[in-house]
C-alpha cells in the first residue's frame, strides 16, 4: 500500500475515504466484465438482478426496486421482452397486472456474466501475496456488513 494511503487510513475518516473509493473502483471494474455484444443498461442489469433474486414481480414492485416511476419501468421490460430477456404473465392473483419473469435467455446471460467477473477476479487474486488474500478472507464478511441493507 502506498505511504499516503497507509497514513490516511489510520483515522476513522481516512478509512472512509480509501473504502468509498477503493469499492467503487472495483466495482466498476467488476461491472465492465460482462458477455460481449449485450449492452444492457444499469437499469436492465437491475431487473436482471432484482428478478434472479425474487424470481418474478410486478412493474410496480420492479419500479419501487430499482427507484424509477412504473412508466419508465413499463419501457425497460418492454425493451428487455423484445430482446427475449423477460416475459409478462398474468398476475395469480390480480388479473389487473402482470408479473415478469427471466426468461432462459436470461439466466444464461446472468450465468455467463457471472462466470467472467469471477474469472476476472480470481485472476487479480491471483497477483496478490498469500497474506494479501488471506486479509481479503478476513475483510469479505465484514465488507458483507457493511453492504447489507
Amino acid at each position: 500500500m502506498p505511504e499516503v494511503v497507509a497514513q490516511q487510513v489510520k483515522s476513522d475518516v481516512g478509512l472512509v475515504s480509501a473504502l468509498r473509493s477503493s469499492t467503487l473502483r472495483l466495482s466498476r471494474q467488476i461491472r465492465r466484465q460482462r458477455e460481449p455484444g449485450h449492452d444492457l443498461t444499469a437499469n436492465q442489469l437491475g431487473v436482471l438482478g432484482a428478478l434472479s433474486k425474487h424470481e418474478l414481480m410486478t412493474i410496480g414492485e420492479l419500479a419501487a426496486h430499482e427507484q424509477v416511476k412504473p412508466p419508465s419501468m413499463t419501457r425497460i421490460v418492454s425493451n428487455m421482452e423484445e430482446a427475449g430477456l423477460v416475459v409478462r404473465r398474468p398476475h395469480p392473483t390480480d388479473k389487473r397486472q402482470v408479473t415478469v419473469e427471466l426468461t432462459g435467455k436470461a439466466d444464461e446471460l446472468i450465468l455467463a456474466n457471472r462466470k467472467r467477473r469471477d474469472e476476472w477476479l480470481h485472476a487479480k487474486l491471483k497477483q496478490l501475496t498469500p497474506e494479501e488474500r488471506d486479509i481479503l478472507r478476513k475483510a469479505a464478511p465484514v465488507l458483507e456488513r457493511l453492504a447489507a441493507k
